[in-house]
This record gives C-alpha cells, structure tokens and sequence, in this order.
C-alpha cells in the first residue's frame, strides 16, 4: 500500500494534472495506491490569506469595500473551473463546476464577514485558508477518474483531529488514525484526501502549518501502515545543497530521517521537520519524486541511509535571523540560569533555532526568528532585571542580518577532520563566523554567519566536500593588453586541460582595460571579452562582429561599461563570490594601490605589476604580511623575469634554513639584448635602433636604457631576500649622459645618442682586451647593498651565456657557495610573463582544499 502526496505544482496546471494521472496508471502505482493527498494550486494559499487580510480595514478608516478580494477571488475562479473544463465533460463536469461554485460562494460570504467583523482571527484565517485543499482535492478526484480510475474525494476535515493551536494545529494522533483506518480501510476506490487541513474538537477547522500537506500524507501513511510514502514536487529530490544558491548541487540518493530532520530544521524546502516524525516512527520510508520528471528515483528517506561516498550529506542554510547574546560573570556557576532564560522565552512562545555556550558558562547566546528578536530581548530584561541592574550579567544584545549554515552527514562521527575543512573553506574566503553548535551525535555543524556571505559560504564548502578534488576561481582581471591579453587566450586554451586533468576550473567573472569594464558571475568568455574591450569606446556597446564571431559573443545583456577603478573594485566585492581571485595585468600605481584594500575582503592577489613591490618598504611588508598572517594569497613571481621562478626560489631557500648571501643578475632583456650582440663592430646607436625596430625596446628606448625597471626588479629581490631597502638607496649606475634623456622626442635622442658611439666603443675594445664581455648586472649583498653597473664579465661568467634578451639570476647562499644556483631563460614577453600569472592563479586554486 501506498501514500502519494502532490504539491502545489504538481496539480496547479494542465501539464501538472496529466503528469499525475499517468503516475498513478504507471506500473509502478497501478493498484497499489490508497490514498493521494493533495495541496492547493499552487499561489492559492499566498492569495487567500492576501484577500482574507484585505478586509480588515487599517486603523481610521471605514469598513473595506472589498474590491481587491473580489478581484483574487474571481481569478481564483476563472484557473479552477478552466482545469475542469480542460478534463471533464458532462455530468461529471456540471457537478465538479456546482461544487466548485458553491465553495466560492461560501468563501465570500465567509470573507464578507471579516470585513464586517473588522478583525481576522486565527481560527478566521484557518477557515480562509482551508478553501485551497477544499477546492483542489475534489476537482484533482474527478480528473483522476476521468483518467480511468476509481477515485473518491476524502475531506481531511473529517478525519484528521487536531488541537487548537490555528495556524499550526498539533494533530490527536489517536483518534485520527482510529478515523482514517476506519473510513480507508472500506476499500474500493483511490482516496484523493486534501491536505494542510484538520477538524478541532469543537469542529472548527485548523490548518497544520508550514509542509502541512506533507504532513497530512505523514499522518495517513502512518495510520494505514503504508509501505512507502512519496511526495512529488518540482524538484527531483532533496539536494546537497540549495540549487538556486550552489548551481553545482546535486540529488541525493539516499538519506536518513535523521539527516532530512537537521537539513530540514535549516532551512531545506524539500521536507518540513513535522512531515518526518509520524513516518519515523513507523519507520516508514519516504520518497521524494519530481511530477515533471517521473523517471528520476528521486531521493529515499528511511531509518539507515545508504552509504555514501562523501563524508557529508548536505549542507542547508536558514537566512536571516537574530542572534542573541548574554553574558556575565553571574551566570558563572549559577545553578538554574539556563532553566530561567529558556523559560522565559517559552513563557513567550519564542522558538530557539540554535543554541551556544561557552564552556566557561559566562556567556550563552542562541538564534530566533527575526520576528521574535524583540521579544527575546524584553523577556531576558524582565526576568533578569535585578541582575542586570546589580551588573552581575550584561543587557542582552541582539545582531541581526544573520544567516545559519548547517553541514549535515551521519559519517561525520567516522571521519576525522570535518570541522577543519568546514572551517578552512570558510575562512579561506573571508567568512567570520559568528557562533557555532554541534549536537554530541556528530550529526551537525551549524554556523551563524552574516547573512551576505551565504551564498559564498554554501559554495565554499559545498566545493570542499562534493566536487571530488575541482577546485574553482572566480577571477577579477584588470588589464587585457600585451600580458592580459596573452593571460585570457590561455584561460581558453588550456580551460579543458585544467579541468579534466587537474580538476581546476578559473570562471571569468569580471574584467576591464583603461577603458571599459564587463561582469557577468555566471562567467564570460575570455575571447568575447578580449574582442568586446578591445572594441569598447568608453563603456559604449561594441559593434556586432562578423559572422565568424558569432561563437564568442558576450550573453544577452552583458555589455561593456565606462571603467572605473573605485566601482570595478566594489562591484568584485559586492558581488561576494566564493574563491574570488584578482589579477591586475597593468602597470598602473592606482592599482597597486589598492591591493590592500582587495586584500582586506579576503580576496587574493596575483600580479606581474612591480609598482607595489617597488613602492615603499612600508606597503610592501604591510601586503606581505597581511597575506602570510591571515592566509590570503599575494603572488607575484612574474614581477622579476616574468614567469623564471626566481622568487619561489628565494622562499623556498629560506623556508629551508638557507641563506642568501649575494644576488647577482641581468634582469632588464632589452639591456641584455644589446649587450649581448654589441661587440663594437657596428655603432651603439645603430644597434639600439635595430633593436628598437625589432621590438626589443619600448617605443622609447630611454624607457629601458634608463634601468629603472631593472632596479625595481633588484629592489624586489633585496625585500624578498629580508632586507628593508628604499628605492632611493639603490645604486643605479647610468648607462648614458643627462642630454639623451634630455631630449625632446626619439629622433632628437637618438641624434644625441649618436655623439656616444666612440665612447660605447672604447669601453668595449677595453673590456675585450681584458678578456671581458660587457653586460648590465644587478648586484644584491647581505648587508644591503643594491646596486647596478654595467661591467666587464669574465669567460667563466655565466651572464656570457645569455643570448638575446634572456635574464639570468645568480644567487650565492650558504648551501649555494662553491656553485652558485643559477636560473636562466626568458625575463620578459607576453607568452612567457601570461603563463607565470596563470601558474600563480593555479596556485591559489590548489590552497582551496
């Protein structure tokens, strides 16, 4: 024997009411089900209590007209005698339609009455609200026939006995199933019974509350012992976690009743806590089915779930509510405290969600309803009134705007280290929680947490527990230029390598140039986005492309705007997504300056920008610092020989006990180009303007010979080797007199560049007569000492190796003293600078688990 229950959807349109007349023919059903309960249209329940509370009339105003209750009753109307004329015809339809009318009739004359009362009541409210169950149940009877089955409309208000308690009435489970076995166990037909509703023992009608018509079904299929109850909804079963939230949940096979209850008590629509206990009890199994989707096993609820291969079920969330604390040296010891305090609020009718206490005793704090938040508060200062006023414990304090995330699993009391994957996954993305409960069963651990961190919080540990190792970025880029670039056209490249094989997934969600931003947290295409800023004229749209751009155009309503740095930075922010990254792909000191800031909110840094790091010593160990204490990653290998692992080195030197005595290095590649290839034979000049031409150089070849940037990179290294250098200390020596760089344009340069070649020369043919070779090195000293020169190197010189525009790093240290470690290869080049970005974001997704 089984219970079916459909929900609101599953009978609140045509398509609905076909799908559950062909579950009941199937094979699985065909004869075996005895009673199907039934809730109301779905809206129906929402717009009877919007009419019911549309008679009152505010204070200071005449009796209501009524009007807008007219309105939602004759559009309640019009939908329930059109889903009998879409499947009844004759006789059947003519008495269907009269009882229909007739409830109607019976709920204006009913609604009539509270306008003229002026008051609704509780137990008035119950009566309005009936009407749904009463209208659906025997309309979805006679469709079940008229699909060829025997069916017989049951009133729930003839069986089901219950309290007075309106609005969430308790059910008299014994005489109810005395009722039920009674009038069911006659036989014959398909019960289809109305929900939500039961009879008090005056005979007014109640309503069961919140899951109510689950309930019903709970209650019937307890009272006949059924084999199985199933709840057909919209949704294919219960899910790990919310999918309107976390869009990678999944169904869940298989559950226990214990599990469903702590998922349900926070907040999983699925199921309602009251809906498990008669079930329980008889340890009856429950299904939970999708009417649109009858293939799907959905999810089975019984006494020991099956196994599972996470450590966890599911994880829930129960947005906003109030957290109340109370706290005190007097509550220290104090017998009966706890007795008083939860005996006040239930004096009140005050529901506790959580519970919390130190083990010191000297503070409690607990979550409510922030209906209830007041309420606490007045019932705390009433009952403990004489002890706040002697000091003894503090006013209570209440915080709202708060969620509650529960992670829930039977085998949490198997498996170690729960909590801290809980706890790393939140607090990896800039979490606080809170207060924190877990019942001595192991079963749940539940967290208050602002309310705006949901979402990112359900994400985070919903990835840490699920996604079988993938470890996701949602990643913030700010500049699409050479590197930046570069950096999107790998994403996209290498997207299928690094999720099918390292099980890392990067979604762009936000980036920008100097001239437009675009967002979308759902994920952008990185070509679409490279070609839409590309073509971005000051946040203007961009022009359609040509066909053969069809497969990267952005999604429908996301555009390109007019960028700013303040509003990218709080757009990233707000939009609060779990395992945010930013990577800043410029050259700009307004960036670097707000990677503190970025920082701040918990979101990681990764940057080939030197303009931080080279800034003063003061910013540079406040980012450092601030990453290494609170766990936020700030990356920035690229910022010295783009993607060499020149810094990485460095750390892992120190994090080894070595160190490091002297650095020295050729980090400037337009420097070591031309140095490389001058030996005299043709002008300095001419060779510069070579190089220039074949890109070499920036467009103004001072910007290179200038050796600024190579400082900054030495200054770099200085600060990562521990010493606190200021850029003004760095010893730069100048490779060409004050009236080069003195010039008006390139061409006036290169003219006074071209009174430089003698000297250029004869420092060269000096140099080759000592058996040297020229070249521009940094050089790093323990004590401090950074300085740059260009010098005369010795054959055995590993800076004679370089070719072209490589950069070579030479670092003497205690272990490194009779052979030097030695990293050579590219410093410079968008390949080379975009793939050591794109190995730092990989590096951050590999700190998620």
């Amino acid at each position: 024997m089984l219970v079916l229950k459909f929900g609101g959807t599953s009978v609140g349109s045509k398509e609905a009411l076909s799908g559950l007349v062909s579950i009941l023919k199937d094979s699985d059903h065909c004869g075996r089900v005895a009673v199907v309960v039934v809730s109301a249209l779905s809206g129906v329940t929402d717009s009877l209590v919007a009419a019911a509370r549309s008679m009152v009339k505010p204070a200071g105003e005449t009796r209501k007209s009524g009007g807008r209750a007219a309105g939602i009753i004759l559009e309640m109307k019009k939908r329930h005698l059109e889903l009998s004329a879409a499947f009844l015809d004759g006789e059947e339809k003519k008495a269907v339609d009269g009882t229909l009318c007739d409830l109607f009739a019976a709920l204006e004359r009913m609604l009539d009455g509270i306008g003229i009362v002026g008051e609704l009541s509780p137990r008035s409210l119950d009566g309005v609200m009936s009407f749904g169950e009463a209208l659906s149940a025997p309309l979805v009877a006679a469709v079940v026939r008229a699909g060829g089955i025997k069916a017989e409309y049951l009133d729930s208000r003839e069986l089901i006995v219950t309290d007075s308690s309106y609005g969430a009435a308790h059910v008299v489970q014994e005489e109810t199933f005395r009722r039920i076995r009674e009038r069911v166990g006659e036989g014959g037909a398909l019960f289809v019974a109305s929900g939500f509703v039961g009879v008090s023992g005056d005979g007014s009608t109640t309503t069961l509350g919140r899951g109510g018509s689950d309930l019903s079904a709970a209650v019937y299929g307890a009272a006949l012992d059924a084999e199985k109850l199933e709840i057909w909804t919209d949704v294919d079963g219960i899910m790990t976690s919310d999918p309107k939230l976390v869009k990678n949940a999944f169904r869940i096979d298989s559950i226990s009743y214990e599990e469903a209850m702590e998922l349900s008590h926070f907040g999983a629509k699925v199921l309602h806590p009251p809906t498990v206990k008669p079930a329980l009890e008889k340890n009856i199994p429950i299904v939970i089915r999708n009417t649109f989707n009858p293939r799907c096993p959905g999810t089975a609820i019984t006494k020991t779930a099956g196994s599972s291969p996470y450590p966890i079920r599911g994880i829930s969330s129960l947005a906003n509510v109030n957290l109340i604390r109370v706290q005190g040296s007097g509550m220290v010891g104090a017998a009966g405290f706890s007795s008083r305090l939860f005996g006040a609020l239930a004096g009140r009718k005050i529901n506790i969600i959580l519970i919390s206490q130190a083990s010191s005793e000297y503070s409690i704090c607990f979550a409510v309803d922030p209906k209830s938040g007041k309420d606490a508060v007045r019932a705390i200062k009433e009952e403990f009134g004489r002890e706040i006023a002697d000091g003894a414990i503090d006013a209570p304090v209440a915080e709202d705007d708060l969620a509650i995330v529960a992670v829930v699993g039977e085998n949490m009391k198997r498996v170690s280290g729960i909590s801290g994957k809980v706890f790393h996954a939140l607090g990896r993305n800039g979490v606080n929680v809170a207060a924190i409960a877990q019942g001595s069963s192991e079963l749940n651990i539940s967290l208050v947490i602002k309310s705006q961190d949901e979402a990112k919080a359900l994400n985070a540990v919903h990835e840490a527990f699920f996604l079988a190792g993938v470890r996701s970025v949602n990643l913030f880029l700010l500049g699409t230029g050479l590197i930046g670039g570069t950096l999107l056209d790998q994403l996209w490249d290498h997207r299928e390598i690094l999720a099918d094989t390292y099980k890392i997934r990067i979604t762009l969600a936000g980036a920008a140039n100097s001239r437009g931003m675009i967002f979308n947290p759902a994920g952008l295409d990185p070509a679409a986005v490279k070609e839409a800023l590309k073509k971005n004229d000051g946040g203007r749209p961009p022009v359609s492309g040509t066909a053969g751009e069809e497969e990267t155009r952005l999604p429908p309503g996301i555009v390109p705007e007019q960028f700013n740095l303040e509003s990218f930075v709080s757009r990233m922010k707000a939009y609060n997504l779990p395992n945010t990254a930013f990577c800043d792909c410029t050259a700009s000191e307004n960036v670097s300056a707000v990677y503190s800031e970025i920082l701040g909110a918990s979101i990681p840094v990764v940057t080939p920008n030197k303009r931080a790091n080279a800034g003063s010593y003061e910013y540079y160990k406040t980012l450092t610092d601030y990453s290494r204490e609170r766990g936020i990653p700030y990356l920035y290998e690229t910022t010295v020989c783009a993607g060499l692992p020149v810094i990485s080195t460095l750390r892992d030197l120190f994090l080894s006990g070595d160190r490091v005595r002297r650095i020295e290095a050729v980090l400037s590649g337009t420097l070591s180009f031309i140095f490389n290839n001058y030996d005299g034979k043709k002008p300095f000049s001419t060779l510069l303007r070579e190089a220039k031409e074949a890109g070499y150089t920036e467009p103004d070849p001072r910007d290179d010979l200038n050796a600024m940037d190579a400082a900054r990179k030495a200054l770099i290294l200085a600060r990562e080797c521990g010493m606190p250098v200021e850029f003004d200390s760095v010893e730069i020596e100048p490779l060409l007199p004050p009236a080069c760089f003195k010039a008006p344009d390139v061409e006036a340069f290169f003219r006074e560049l071209e009174k430089c070649d003698d000297s250029f020369r004869e420092r060269h043919l000096k140099a080759e007569a000592e058996g040297k070779a020229l070249r521009y090195v940094a050089v790093i000293e323990s004590g401090g000492c950074v300085r740059l020169s260009l010098r005369g190197e010795e054959k055995g010189s590993p800076f004679r190796t370089l070719k072209d525009s490589d950069n070579m790093v030479v670092i003497t240290s205690d272990r490194y003293s009779t052979l030097p470690l030695v990293i050579k290869g590219p410093g410079a080049g968008g390949q080379v600078t975009a793939g050591g970005v794109l190995a730092d974001i990989v590096r951050i997704a590999r700190t998620l688990v």
